[in-house]
């Protein structure tokens, strides 16, 4: 079985490594996801990109990535207001990666509806070969149901563009509570864009912890059921399963195996460089099982051997990115 990762990103190139989280994530799992954390130190941007498609190269399951950035934060008015230095990589250096891996990379742009070339930069990357959008918008606090984005979402509509759109809690940037939500979709869906749901719309609450742990379904949030619902009716919607190896999600995973009725809308997504520990998590596998995953030297292999524990090789979940990217 070999797929396509429907979900990874591209470091800005001003990284640093230098924010609490980076630090402890670093240290904590660099080498886990085969980056030089000597290097990584001193070139960290090089460090990264080298472990990303080294491990892309080396891997057993994984054939390609959906690569992407994540664009700034503009204010109404299209005025920068903030761009960070480690999340924030511009499409013009995923499309030098993806010009000089085109074996590996399927490239998809970032631009944040805000700015004021929007429509134009959605034009200039469709020229160049992009063939996807990437939203944050819980980042850059953008309401997509606002009148204002119409226009942005009927050109990715018109072009045939899938828009991969963040649902659910955010924690590596600042991220506006309100924007996270699942209506954040409706817009692009209702507007007749192939809307990916990132991450099956979990949310949590971090003053909650036992119950942002818990394997109850009744604790996997409002927006995942409501997701569920909308996968069996539209036909323009696909949800990835992005960060579900992370304990705040992977709860979910012995639920979403059992349903089987949007195994043909899921989409395979790893949501790389995201740290989690194959041992210490909430899913119901076997220790054995968790120590085998902890040893598997390869990241993007890793990830997937976890989602075949509950999907297995036979699983729409493997193929189903050939109905959104058929040439990939």
């Amino acid at each position: 079985m070999q797929t396509l990762d429907f979900h990874v990103h591209l470091l800005s190139k001003e990284v640093r490594f230098d924010r609490p989280y980076d630090r402890l994530a670093l240290r904590l799992f660099g080498r886990r996801f085969g980056i030089d954390v000597s290097r990584a130190i001193k070139e960290p941007y090089e460090a990264y990109v080298d472990a990303l498609l080294g491990g892309l190269r080396a891997s057993k399951y994984v054939k390609k990535a959906v690569l992407f950035g994540v664009d700034a934060k503009f204010s109404d008015a299209g005025e920068l207001i903030h761009r960070d230095k480690t999340v924030c990589a511009d499409n013009d250096s995923v499309f030098e990666i993806y010009q000089k891996n085109p074996d590996l990379i399927v490239p998809f742009f970032s631009i944040n509806p805000k700015r004021a070339d929007a429509l134009d930069e959605i034009d200039r990357c469709f020229e160049l070969g992009f063939k996807g959008a990437k939203f944050l918008q819980n980042y850059w606090d953008l309401d997509t149901r606002l009148p204002r984005y119409v226009p942005y979402f009927e050109k990715l509509a018109k072009l045939g563009l899938p828009l991969v759109i963040h649902v659910g809690n955010e924690s590596s940037v600042p991220s506006t509570r309100r924007c996270e939500a699942l209506e954040m979709i409706y817009a692009p869906l209702e507007l007749g864009v192939t809307t990916v749901c990132a991450h099956m719309a979990i949310n949590y609450e971090y003053s909650h912890i036992f119950r942002a742990l818990s394997r109850r379904p009744r604790n996997f949030g409002h927006d995942y059921f409501a997701l569920l619902a909308l996968l069996r009716t539209h036909k323009n919607l696909y949800a990835d399963v992005s960060a579900l190896m992370t304990p705040v999600r992977a709860k979910a995973l012995p639920h979403l195996a059992s349903q089987t009725d949007v195994h043909s809308r899921l989409l395979y997504a790893s949501d790389f460089p995201v740290p989690y520990s194959a041992i210490y998590n909430t899913y119901d596998l076997r220790l054995s099982q968790r120590i085998a995953l902890h040893k598997e030297p390869n990241p993007f292999d890793r990830n997937a051997r976890g989602l075949l524990a509950y999907f297995g090789e036979d699983s729409e979940l493997w193929s189903n990115y050939k109905k959104i990217l058929p040439f990939a």
